[in-house]
């Protein structure tokens, strides 16, 4: 979920695109970027407790990043370094990240990608570390040999998902934050599951949606989310993220249509009336 994190809800485009040779492993964002509503100030969950003895052979974990971020101030509380992951099991017609989904990525071994994070602890020292992608549950074992690294340094660490593969280890390991995703579908039984694990797992996750005009943005579809939530976790509001277009030279790049170009951009008056409609929703309920 990302430095323009939008990622992705079912959709098939692309999906018979070959993958390609990474990107540069040194490929590191630095400048702001604008993903819309975040996590707010809400403290991640320790997770140092999950270290355990069989983590000594983490040091050969390897998996495929995209690039590292630092300068996030959304994806999580405080400030935070990202790690978009390669890889996703949804084609989202809106992704922001487009990258992440037909490249694979450069290979990183944990311990070289822990010191490189490690580097800008003085930076992100009252925040942490946010695993995005793509999807980084399709990196079970990848993911969580980082996250247990950095709690081992006292790091706290979160991760992004689409929601869609329940893994109840990972639940565990971190703080989540779950996009659901209704912008080609009106059935939201596919998060009953996971919401479901992270309830066992005692896991309130943070919820984001991603707002697209005339596309989301209808007061059956806010309410339908509305209910979802409250349904799982009662007082968990759903955070609107703006659809924005920052994107479409990512795809160009790629050498795809990005499908929702037509589409306008969500304003702040787009945002406000979402939460209100989910506000009334809630409150009536």
């Amino acid at each position: 979920m990302s430095a323009e994190n939008e990622k992705s809800a079912p959709h098939d485009g692309g999906a018979g695109m070959s993958w390609e040779k990474g990107m540069s492993a040194e490929n590191e964002k630095s400048a702001p970027h604008d993903k819309g509503a975040g996590m707010g100030d809400r403290g991640a969950a320790a997770v140092t407790g999950a270290i355990d003895t069989e983590d000594a052979s983490a040091a050969n974990v390897t998996g495929y990043i995209d690039s590292v971020y630092c300068g996030s101030g959304v994806d999580g509380p405080g400030l935070r370094c990202v790690v978009f992951v390669n890889g996703c099991n949804l084609r989202c017609p809106f992704c922001h990240n487009p990258e992440t989904l037909f490249k694979r990525g450069t290979m990183s071994d944990i311990n070289a990608l822990k010191a490189r994070l490690l580097r800008y602890r003085g930076y992100f020292r009252r925040g942490g570390v946010t695993i995005s992608g793509g999807e980084p549950f399709l990196q079970k074992e990848f993911t969580l040999a980082l996250v247990r690294a950095l709690a081992a340094e006292g790091v706290r660490c979160c991760i992004e998902t689409n929601g869609h593969i329940a893994d109840e280890q990972l639940i565990a390991a971190a703080d989540i934050v779950v996009d659901i995703k209704n912008q080609q579908t009106d059935d939201l039984s596919a998060y009953e599951k996971f919401f479901a694990a992270c309830l066992r797992q005692g896991k309130t996750p943070r919820l984001t949606n991603v707002l697209v005009p005339g596309v989301n943005d209808k007061e059956e579809k806010i309410a339908a989310l509305a209910r979802l939530a409250g349904r799982y976790f009662p007082g968990e509001r759903i955070r609107f993220l703006p659809f924005r277009k920052l994107c479409a030279e990512k795809y160009e790049n790629l050498g795809i249509p990005f499908p929702f170009a037509a589409y306008r951009e969500a304003e702040e008056e787009d945002i406000a009336r979402a939460e209100a409609l989910a506000a009334a929703c809630i409150d009536k309920n």
